[in-house]
């Protein structure tokens, strides 16, 4: 595909920028496990706050309501004044906020301070995609954030895995303060790195409306970002509650069904470290069809088999199926808007994590109600339809990235 940026075009002839990249997926590991770290812990917080698992859900969903909506913001400011200081920034910031996770001593203390995490955590991946997109012509992109995504998927699993482990800890706020620390060593790192560095050119308008009315106008864009929100809805609506329902339905301890999902983000890190052999051999059709309907079977299998044996090759199968999919709507989601890639990767963010927020929602009212054993029925069945639905209009694509005249 020919690039029509300026920046694209520089990006051919320059070596891919590891180093920086390495960086970048350290903040995206730290915003990652932050983002799963309290799924296996939510019967202990019910426990320790005496509230339901429906009210203690929450300390999942403001972390995602805040990430979704400062999108908006942090997305077009990256553009204007730099993308990998704003990132820095953050870091800083939700080092700060973590610590405040660690010291709350109530139910609504807690949802306060995720709130700040999910503020400052809005700016980590989105950004990093964007700058991606920046520095890494199309045609290479697809693996190169494959590669970035393993700090996020590694993330993942250690939210997961240290979640369900301090859940059995008297002291189960100690994750908190690891990834304090790790976000602080990200954000010095990364000042560091860009103390050198120019002031990219700004890029879009200096119009907030304007830019994000401008990738909107794009009728790919819409189906990108309408696909990514039923994604994070019918994907982690399920996806938070599975270590409780493997806790209850299949009697594992927290801590185990902790481990267990962990191996989501090991089906994740398959498909990235294999990336680049995939994306040619499958396509982007068959990688987003097909990993929709892997992700259908597994949380099926879940469904029938929540005992540790058969639960985690599902979980593994989950991840992998994830990111075939999820990967090939962020590689869209970088080129959707050359012109306007931050407010346009951000978009993407605020879809993603809107999505997840509806989801785990709803997801927490119905497994109130009807139980968890409904929700992951209705993921299973809906995510079928959302992936095989991309890749049939990916053959459209070329006509939908035309703006709206």
């Amino acid at each position: 595909m020919s690039e029509t940026s300026t920046t694209d075009h520089a990006a051919r002839s320059a070596p891919t920028p590891w180093t920086i990249i390495i960086l970048l997926a350290l903040t995206a590991f730290g915003a990652a496990a932050s983002q799963r770290l309290l799924d296996p812990l939510l019967p202990r917080l019910a426990e320790e706050y005496q509230r339901s698992l429906g009210a203690t859900s929450l300390v999942v969903t403001a972390y995602a309501i805040a990430y979704a909506l400062l999108q908006l913001v942090l997305g077009p400011f990256g553009d204007r004044y730099g993308k990998l200081k704003v990132i820095a920034i953050a870091a800083t910031v939700a080092a700060g906020a973590t610590v405040l996770c660690a010291l709350a001593s109530t139910l609504e203390t807690l949802i306060a301070a995720r709130i700040l995490v999910g503020m400052a955590c809005a700016a980590v991946i989105p950004l990093s995609m964007a700058w991606i997109g920046d520095n890494i012509p199309y045609e290479q992109r697809q693996p190169v954030l494959a590669r970035f995504l393993i700090g996020q998927i590694c993330g993942l699993a250690c939210g997961q895995a240290f979640g369900g482990l301090a859940a059995e800890q008297s002291y189960w706020q100690w994750p908190f303060i690891v990834y304090a620390v790790l976000f602080l060593l990200a954000a010095l790192l990364l000042f560091k790195r860009t103390a050198g560095i120019a002031r990219p050119p700004r890029s879009g308008s200096g119009n907030l409306l304007v830019n994000l009315k401008g990738v909107l106008d794009i009728a790919w864009a819409r189906i990108v970002l309408g696909t990514v929100l039923c994604e994070g809805i019918f994907i982690f609506g399920a996806f938070a509650f599975l270590p409780s329902y493997l806790h209850y339905a299949g009697g594992l301890a927290l801590s185990t069904a902790g481990l267990v999902m962990a191996t989501f983000a090991l089906g994740g890190l398959t498909f990235a470290l294999f990336a680049r052999r995939l994306v040619p051999l499958l396509g982007e059709k068959w990688l987003a069809g097909g990993g929709a309907l892997l992700i259908s079977v597994a949380l099926l299998a879940l469904y029938l088999w929540p005992h540790a044996a058969p639960a985690t090759p599902a979980s593994f199968a989950f991840g992998l199926g994830f990111y075939m999919l999820h990967n090939t709507l962020q590689t869209h989601a970088t080129q959707m808007a050359p012109t306007r890639r931050g407010a346009a990767v951000s978009l993407f963010a605020t879809a993603f994590f809107t999505g997840q927020s509806i989801g785990i929602a709803a997801a927490g009212l119905l497994a109130q109600y009807e139980g968890i054993t409904t929700v992951l029925m209705i993921s299973a069945l809906a995510i079928v339809p959302i992936g095989f639905g991309f890749a049939w209009l990916l053959a459209r694509r070329d006509r939908l990235l035309k703006p709206a005249t």
